[in-house]
């Protein structure tokens, strides 16, 4: 599916051969079968917006966006296992699950990266990628919410792929499920997570359980990445 190679190269950090080749992007673009005209002409636009910015300005505006805090992370065991055990070995069997279909990642690639799940997923037959889009239907919708909310225009990319996958949203209790998490990519937010690295540094040092125990309920309204049930058919 030559739509998923293109969000996939979208939703990837800015590089200068995105612009150097914009022509070719949106040639892939046109070409694709699978994408609904509305939602093809919407993303040429995202694209067309995004190369007439200059490469620094898209890359800030990037970094600022997805890798500040973790509600927008486009890392998808991020939001379904948090710091939990259970995220590593998640990783394990994400990685096999390449392998076995002849995708060797760069040592420094994570296998949960949702441009290089997408690029995994473009490869297979169409039946077999629309199921591996339903698979991450629910943070996909998150994503998109947490987006729109901040008016980025990157949530067309999230609006395309859940077209795509054939899942119907209920957006109203996807922003019924924000509407009270607290931003985590603010400057105190920022701080408050570095405060509490320290405070689990301090307690491997000695510190009591009561002190620990009060500061973590100052966070108590940060942003919490969850895996929603947002199918209004409920699960699959």
């Amino acid at each position: 599916m030559i739509e998923l190679v293109v969000i996939s190269r979208l939703l990837e950090y800015p590089d200068a051969a995105l612009w150097q080749h914009q022509q070719e992007v949106l040639e892939a673009l046109a070409s694709g079968e699978n994408m609904a005209s509305d939602d093809a002409q919407q993303v040429a636009s995202f694209f067309r917006e995004l190369t007439s910015q200059t490469l620094l300005d898209a890359q800030a505006s990037y970094s600022e966006l997805f890798d500040r805090g973790r509600a927008t992370s486009l890392l998808l065991f991020e939001h379904v296992h948090g710091e939990s055990r259970d995220r590593g070995q998640a990783m394990v069997d994400l990685l096999a699950q390449y392998e076995r279909h002849g995708l060797q990642l760069d040592s420094r690639e994570l296998p949960d990266h949702l441009p290089l799940y997408l690029e995994y997923l473009a490869q297979l037959p169409f039946t077999e990628a629309i199921g591996g889009l339903q698979d991450i239907a629910p943070i996909l919708a998150l994503l998109q919410a947490r987006l729109q909310q901040r008016e980025s225009a990157y949530a067309t990319l999230f609006t395309a792929l859940l077209t795509l996958s054939k899942t119907a949203v209920d957006n109203g209790q996807v922003a019924e499920k924000i509407a009270g998490e607290a931003r985590d990519d603010t400057p105190q937010a920022l701080d408050a997570v570095w405060e509490e690295e320290q405070v689990k540094f301090f307690a491997e040092q000695g510190c009591s359980d009561a002190d620990i125990t009060a500061h973590q309920r100052r966070f108590a309204g940060a942003v919490a990445p969850q895996y929603l049930n947002i199918t209004t058919g409920g699960e699959r």
